[in-house]
Order: structure tokens, then sequence, then C-alpha cells
């Protein structure tokens, strides 16, 4: 569920949202770092400055949850997205996918406004990944039948450890991660999507599974080794960024 084996069209063509995301987070982390804009005004103009919002700039709301610091946390949070976001794409489909993803974002830089001081500053997309996990934790659940219990004790794990580093890493808005967490577990408890949506999205998933099934039995073992290296380092990677 959470490796891939898609070539790279076929990823893009399954998971548009993911792809345009992360397409996203490269192109507005080179603004950043090549010479096209006089000291770093890209960045200092749509990171999330608490006292610039509060007089009116609202588009801090959004623009922060995709931009980053560096390029370890740029690589970092973009591997997460690309673990744990697809599976979920496949799930919803991609447009609730994106209201997801959004909503938890723009709800964790609300919260980050409301609770840290107003020459708090932060980028990254932390908040709405773990939108993501919450989410998750709501199909957890409520919908159980939606992932397989081993993948439910992978996300169970994941989601502890994360809020557990939350609270010991430095540098870190922790009001953003609790919050965007709660934001995706709220959207996921709400009877949002009705059982033939449900169903058609089920069907969906079987009918890929079906017709690649014969790709995914013949997987390499170093392709496997390889990607669970990619996760052991993202998740790693995740819990010590901002």
């Amino acid at each position: 569920m959470f490796t891939r084996t898609e070539s790279f069209r076929e990823f893009i063509r399954f998971y548009p949202i993911v792809s345009i995301i992360i397409a996203i987070h490269l192109v507005l982390y080179l603004f950043t770092v090549l010479p096209i804009f006089p000291n770093y005004w890209f960045i200092e103009t749509f990171s999330g400055v608490n006292l610039y919002i509060k007089e009116g700039e609202y588009w801090r709301l959004i623009t922060p949850t995709f931009m980053h610091s560096g390029l370890a946390h740029l690589v970092f949070n973009s591997f997460s997205l690309l673990l744990f976001g697809p599976a979920l794409e496949r799930m919803l489909g991609s447009g609730k996918f994106l209201v997801v993803y959004l909503v938890s974002g723009i709800i964790a830089n609300i919260a980050t406004l409301e609770l840290e001081p107003i020459t708090y500053t932060h980028v990254g997309s932390s908040g709405a990944i773990f939108g993501l996990f919450g989410f998750y934790l709501a199909i957890i659940m409520f919908r159980k039948s939606w992932l397989s219990k081993q993948n439910s004790q992978i996300i169970i794990v994941l989601c502890a450890v994360s809020l557990i580093m939350t609270f010991l890493q430095p540098n870190i808005n922790i009001t953003a991660h609790l919050f965007g967490l709660m934001a995706g577990f709220a959207i996921g408890a709400i009877p949002y999507f009705n059982k033939r949506d449900f169903s058609d999205s089920m069907k969906s998933v079987v009918n890929w599974a079906e017709s690649n099934r014969k790709k995914l039995s013949y997987q390499s073992p170093l392709k496997v080794i390889i990607w669970g290296a990619i996760i052991i380092i993202a998740i790693l990677g995740f819990l010590i960024q901002r």
C-alpha cells in the first residue's frame, strides 16, 4: 500500500494531485534558491508570518504549506507525501483528497496564527501531511474495512512516534502538527462519503489491482529493498524536520 510500483508516467496518471503538489514544492524551492528574486524576496513574501497575516496578507494562510526552508526540509516532506498520499488519493479520488490536504493545512496555519506569537514565522507542509495521518486514523476508527490490519498498525505506530517527536525536537511548529492532525481526523470522521461513492471507489481500486496483478507479483527483490529503505529514510527525516 505504501510502496510504489508504478512507472513515472503511471504515477502521474494515477495520482495527479500528489504529483502536482510535489512539483509545486520543487518549483517554489528553486525560486527561493536561484538568483531570480533578490534578498530572498520569494520566501519572505509567501512564508507564514503572523504579523503580516494580521495586517491582511491572508494568502499566507495557504502559501506556507507549499514552501520549505531548505533542501532537506523539501525532500523529506515531499517523500512523506509521496509515500502516504497516493493510497489516500486513490481511495478518495483526486478532488476529495485535495480538500483534505488543503483544509488540514489551512486549519494548521490558522491555529498557528491564533496561538503562536505575533512575530512567529513558519513554512512547510507538515500540517497538511499530519492532516493525512489524521484522516487515516479516522478511517481506522470508523471505516475499518478500508485498510488492512497491517496497514492500520503502520499508521498508528507512525502517528504515535510522530506525535512524540513533535514535542521532543526543537524548531517544530507543534501547533500546526496537532491541529493538522485533528483537522484531518475531523474531516474523516464526518459521514462525508456515502456508500455508493465508497463502493465505486473500491471497485476502481480492485480493478486497477487486478489489471496490475502480474506486474505487482514479480517485483525484483532489489526494488523492494530500495523502496523499503526510502520509506525508513523518509519517515525518520520527516520526524526531525519542522
